[in-house]
């Protein structure tokens, strides 16, 4: 994967577009750790992936902070709130749970909508990339295509190593069977809360990248359809899987960006393409591959 993403601005593909899947897919993959190996659905996802494209275009443009500075402004505000939203959110299971998140969510949408700071429905523009530690200028499009690279290799091998830790299994037993995982002595709730902080962070350096990458933070970013978004991704590449929310967010955004002349059928191509893998593959794309060659992808 990390040869293909390296060749991928040599071999002709467009840097932005490459950059909007890499974003994309690791915002898919902070959801898969929640959903697909905590067994939490979150449709309130898109606070912490807007909320941090926010933080950090202000503090870029604004404050006139260096790059990686502004987003990891972003990462922290995203990791709070999603202390905040675990907190409440774990206190109730299944649909509770879920519509929790969601009322949350559109909580910080109309906040981001009304705040004097955010720009309403305009957001902030015109987002300064600035240098990278002073010295790299982030304009140039290649520069700001292997920063953004490394910034997504980087939280996918942290996503995997936490996965393969002893923490991640924990996360897997409560997944299948959390009685029994308490009756072994595991406070089931703080390894819940926990992973919600560890996925509101990886979102949030997506987004607050995202918001650099475009130079621009706006109210698709928190609106509820982007929670859904996020998980078509997963369910379409594979929940549970590791590559499984690259493979579907990369399907996803090549579709918005493919078949843009169809406008709004675009929305109705996905739905179909869902559909059909959710009645034909039910683990995914990857999740198929990966139980047709008896390997755990």
């Amino acid at each position: 994967m990390a040869a293909v993403l390296v060749a991928a601005p040599f071999v002709g593909l467009y840097p932005v577009f490459m950059m909007k899947v890499m974003c994309f897919a690791l915002f898919a993959c902070a959801f898969n750790l929640l959903l697909g190996f905590g067994g939490l659905l979150s449709f309130g996802h898109a606070m912490f992936f807007g909320s941090a494209g926010y933080v950090t275009a202000h503090a870029a443009k604004v404050w006139g902070l260096t790059p990686e500075l502004a987003i990891l402004l972003g990462v922290a505000a995203a990791t709070v709130l999603g202390w905040i939203a675990g907190k409440l959110a774990i206190r109730r299971e299944g649909i509770y749970l879920t519509m929790i998140t969601l009322a949350l969510a559109q909580m910080v949408y109309f906040f981001a909508l009304q705040a004097p700071f955010t720009g309403g429905e305009d957001g902030i523009q015109a987002v300064p990339r600035g240098r990278l530690l002073g010295l790299i200028d982030l304009s140039q499009p290649l520069a700001m295509y292997f920063f953004v690279l490394a910034i997504f290799l980087g939280g996918f091998l942290l996503i995997y190593r936490i996965i393969h830790s002893p923490y991640g299994q924990v996360l897997k037993a409560i997944r299948e069977n959390e009685p029994r995982t308490t009756s072994l002595g595991y406070d089931t709730a703080k390894f819940k809360h926990r992973a919600f902080v560890l996925s509101a962070a990886i979102a949030g350096l997506a987004g607050g990248t995202k918001a650099l990458v475009f130079q621009l933070a706006s109210l698709t970013d928190v609106h509820w359809s982007m929670s859904g978004e996020v998980v078509l991704m997963t369910l379409v590449g594979g929940l549970g899987t590791i590559f499984g929310p690259v493979i579907g967010a990369a399907i996803m955004v090549g579709m918005q960006n493919y078949l843009a002349q169809l406008g709004a059928w675009v929305t109705i191509v996905q739905g179909i393409i869902f559909v059909v893998v959710v009645l034909l593959f039910r683990r995914g794309i990857v999740g198929e591959i990966g139980a047709a060659i008896k390997k755990s992808l």
